[in-house]
């Protein structure tokens, strides 16, 4: 669960995912970038074959939802293709693809496809197979690996900010982190929870008293984000011109938070009606109805949202992605709407993004289709993930497949991928850069490193990463290298060997007893 902040930015509440290891920030652990990612999250299931129109299979869909089916004259047509088009309501989305800032992937799903709402959302955000249930979230296990631990320590001076934001009153499970609740979700700042750092009343004794405590003080470390986020708000005094919904109203929000300096990697927003199992278009005109004014309503958020992060110099950071937990089915019902389906398409937009391009075929419609036929998957939903782990946010071959639990492909949709301009500090993968022995210790220890060639530091300090001692303060040459140090004066406990080089950062716990 998560802390809502006491705060709001433009009348929306914020959810901060405070960073799930005070040691990796101190330690300065984690990837550098300044990449930004923002999930739209179209809660219900999207239509993609009236989203996304397959104008090759237009005959077979016309049998199988002539009333729903957008004429093919009212079909907005793609720049270098005459088999794919675009709902007339996403005329936006059309100019972003043509302009080279929009890529679509089509037939997005996962095997043994779930049709309920809640699990299916579930399989998505913590990126599990369709029989695997996970308890932490994709967004979570990403930032356990990159800040692992929480709460002590967070924010300090040289991260002040949180690592992912919902805009919203509460925090998905897809930022819930692998080994401990992230925090609590409230809006009250006065209540039981002791938002006031520093200040809470007497816990009870035992594990319910444990619990407790472990609460406040996620409350306390999240409501100290209050400040952060207000600061980087009140920093952009102008900003472009919204539609007046509730998802461009929280794009905007989002657009301010960036642009006023936030470090924040990861941010997600929601809109909600996609479920439409009945009257989806009007029957006088497929082209209007609940479905389109949802389409409008994402094509002029997204279209205004991408708009404005040009005008305030930040687009060259952003890539933005849609998430829906299924599609819908091939065969429309009775009702004049569609049922829940299988695979969709989703859209993956901003300056970054390799666009006016199309991953994937058109999906195969037969000539006869029943209530229960569904789109085949071409792309595995993790795909998207996996390309935006390793190509935007910078993460090794390894440590995605470490996030994910698996290997995944890795699709063409972000134009420049990683590289020593965007990461700026390297990590060795795999090898031991500091360690001692023996572990636990008493009294005399053997302090191994390795010199990379640049000046090297090696600190010891204490579980919430205040420094004990200097061990090593040199430019030590390349390769291994070792002292010994007489620490028998210590207290027993755990310790922290902090390892800092021009181009590398480690850290190993240690014990004395």
């Amino acid at each position: 669960s998560a802390v809502t902040i006491p705060v709001t930015v433009d009348n929306m509440s914020l959810s901060a995912l405070a960073p799930q290891n005070a040691f990796a920030r101190l330690l300065a652990m984690a990837t550098a970038t300044d990449h930004v990612v923002v999930i739209i999250d179209l809660n219900g299931g999207n239509d993609g074959l009236n989203t996304v129109i397959p104008l090759d299979q237009y005959s077979n869909l016309s049998l199988a939802r002539n009333n729903v089916l957008i004429p093919e004259g009212k079909v907005l047509s793609l720049s270098g293709t005459n088999k794919t088009g675009l709902h007339p309501s996403l005329n936006g989305l059309r100019n972003l693809y043509n302009n080279g800032k929009l890529h679509i992937v089509q037939n997005v799903g996962y095997d043994n496809q779930n049709f309920s709402h809640f699990r299916s959302s579930d399989i998505w955000f913590t990126a599990s197979d369709s029989d695997e249930y996970l308890s932490s979230g994709l967004a979570g296990r990403y930032l356990n690996m990159e800040y692992p631990g929480f709460p002590n320590g967070y924010p300090n001076v040289d991260v002040p900010d949180p690592l992912g934001i919902q805009v919203g009153s509460l925090l998905s499970v897809f930022f819930q982190g692998p080994s401990a609740q992230m925090g609590i979700a409230i809006n009250n700042p006065d209540d039981v929870f002791n938002l006031v750092p520093g200040i809470s009343d007497a816990a009870p004794g035992g594990y319910p008293g444990d619990q407790l405590s472990y609460i406040r003080v996620v409350a306390q470390q999240t409501s100290s984000y209050t400040k952060t986020i207000s600061d980087a708000a009140k920093k952009v005094t102008s900003q472009g011109t919204y539609p007046n919904t509730d998802l461009a109203r929280q794009l905007k929000v989002v657009a301010k938070l960036i642009a006023g300096g936030l470090k924040t990697r990861l941010y997600m927003v929601s809109m909600s009606g996609f479920d439409t199992h009945s009257v989806q278009t009007e029957k006088s005109d497929t082209t209007k109805g609940i479905h389109a004014n949802l389409l409008t309503t994402l094509n002029d958020a997204i279209v205004a949202f991408q708009s404005d992060i040009e005008g305030l110099g930040v687009a060259d950071r952003v890539v933005g992605m849609t998430v829906s937990e299924f599609g819908r089915r091939i065969k429309s019902n009775d009702s004049q709407g569609t049922d829940h389906g299988s695979a969709a398409p989703q859209f993956i937009f901003g300056k970054p993004v390799d666009g006016g391009k199309i991953s994937g075929n058109n999906p195969v419609i037969p000539s006869t289709v029943t209530v229960d036929d569904n789109l085949n998957k071409e792309f595995d939903y993790r795909s998207l993930y996996t390309t935006l782990l390793r190509d935007w946010l910078c993460l090794s071959d390894t440590d995605v497949e470490t996030v994910l639990q698996k290997q995944f492909d890795v699709l063409p949709f972000i134009k420049n991928s990683c590289s020593t301009s965007n990461v700026h500090r390297l990590r060795y993968e795999g090898i031991q850069l500091v360690s001692c022995w023996p572990n636990p210790f008493s009294s005399e220890v053997q302090l191994n490193y390795k010199g990379d060639g640049s000046h090297t530091i090696v600190e010891l300090t204490d579980y919430s990463g205040k420094l004990i001692m200097k061990l090593v303060d040199e430019d030590p040459v390349a390769g291994d290298h070792i002292k010994r140090f007489n620490l028998g004066h210590l207290p027993s406990g755990q310790y922290i060997l902090r390892y800092i080089s021009l181009h590398n950062m480690q850290s190993v716990f240690v014990t004395k007893v």
